[in-house]
């Protein structure tokens, strides 16, 4: 098997989570992904569940074994303007983000979940 056999995939960060209320809450009504599964292997287990919005798939997770609170992820958007006025006009109570253009060529929207992990939503700066 050579390396031209060899493709790398997307990949789905595991995020954790303490507390699914809040975490719906966050991912679901603020941000607008969409709860594709949930899973817990009994009623009383953790749950894991996937999200996704477009391209973006993200795990959440409140078994302790599967990853660290306080996580960054980086998720490229397309119009990011539009993005940051909707986040704003829900004047969701646990965050009020802010638009900025970084010094290395995008805008960036940059939330934190109430698990510490950090999300920044990003769109390259087109080149005048």
């Amino acid at each position: 098997m050579g390396s031209s056999d060899i493709r790398i995939k997307a990949t789905t960060p595991i995020l954790r989570m303490f507390d699914i209320d809040k975490a719906k809450q966050f991912y679901i009504e603020f941000l607008e992904f969409q709860l594709d599964w949930e899973h817990r292997f009994e009623p009383d287990l953790p749950l894991y569940m996937q999200i996704s919005s477009g391209e973006c798939v993200l795990h959440l997770s409140e078994h302790h074994g599967d990853c660290s609170p306080g996580a960054a992820v980086r998720i490229e958007v397309s119009g990011i303007e539009t993005l940051h006025a909707k986040l704003l006009a829900k004047a969701f109570k646990y965050a009020r983000p802010g638009l900025e253009q970084m010094p290395w060529g995008t805008k960036e929207i940059r939330v934190t979940d109430p698990f510490g992990n950090r999300l920044s939503f990003y769109e390259a700066i087109a080149s005048e």
